[in-house]
């Protein structure tokens, strides 16, 4: 579940990175259906309407890769925080034996250096206060770098997707009982 780094925007919808990953799953030998739950424009308060039709489905791991439009929007982080840990509760409302990793975002400098600190910081707090698993940042590596990312300096292109992908496979294979 995401926005549109997830959903793959600008980019061929077989190169998003959860197709990326579904692929990583299979070399693996692990057998797992990936929905791509990504919403161009998504927040965490929409993501917070939305996960009950995602949960209609049989979804024994969720990645939660959402609060990037949050941080661009300004949106407060205790906001965003207090959405996140909704979806969270939701989701194992629906499915009290799910397992979940929570991938961790960051904003652009000219949002200002204590909104960014607060901003960072939820990940890791939610993380722990609902023992889910972590990925500390969705885009390491790839935001602010040209050659990672779409003209418009934000998107991820096809090589950015593939480096998302291969953040994100190591983080997922032990919720899938499989060893990093």
């Amino acid at each position: 579940m995401g926005d549109s780094l997830t959903a793959g925007y600008g980019v061929d919808p077989d190169e998003a990175y959860p197709v990326v990953v579904a692929a990583g799953l299979k070399e693996q030998g692990v057998a797992a259906r990936v929905i791509n739950g990504g919403v161009s424009g998504e927040t965490t308060a929409g993501g917070r309407t939305r996960i009950g039709w995602l949960m209609k489905q049989q979804v024994d791991v969720l990645v939660l890769a959402l609060g990037a439009n949050d941080g661009l929007r300004g949106v407060a982080p205790e906001a965003s925080a207090k959405n996140l840990s909704a979806i969270i509760e939701l989701a194992r409302e629906a499915n009290p034996r799910i397992k979940i990793l929570l991938a961790g975002m960051k904003v652009p400098p000219n949002m200002g250096a204590e909104f960014s600190k607060k901003f960072e910081a939820i990940f890791a707090e939610i993380a722990k206060e609902d023992e889910v698993a972590f990925l500390p940042f969705l885009l390491e590596g790839v935001g602010g770098v040209d050659a990672m990312n779409l003209a418009d300096g934000i998107h991820p292109n096809a090589a950015g997707q593939r480096a998302i992908a291969a953040l994100v496979l190591p983080k997922l294979l032990p919720l899938l009982g499989r060893a990093e």
